[in-house]
């Protein structure tokens, strides 16, 4: 999402025959990383692949300064290895300035 502070999930997907491939998914509309969670494996499931949620936490997304910062935990499910999450969006974001930390809720 844009702008702000949102729950985000680390997920393990699998495919028949395939490696697994991590993945972050984060939104504004999520009241609990489950809600995340839920929706993130009905939507691959409809494409014959499963997932494990890894974690959870939360990300602060600030655009107009080119920075996002990874902390926090999820109460369910744990706290996700925010360097893992840290790499995923740097590669998606390269002109940012990508942090984390553990500290935080």
């Amino acid at each position: 999402d844009g702008d702000g502070v949102f729950k985000y999930v680390l997920v393990r997907v699998r495919g028949a025959g395939a490696p697994a491939k991590d993945v972050v998914r984060g939104h504004g509309w999520a009241e609990y990383h489950a809600d995340l969670f839920e929706r993130t494996a009905e939507e691959l499931a409809q494409h014959g692949l499963s997932c494990e949620c890894l974690g959870g936490g939360r990300v602060s997304h600030r655009p107009e300064e080119k920075k996002i910062h990874v902390y926090g935990y999820s109460v369910g499910f744990g706290r996700a290895d925010h360097a893992v999450t840290t790499e995923k969006l740097k590669a998606e974001y390269p002109d940012y300035e990508v942090t984390w930390a553990d500290e935080g809720y």
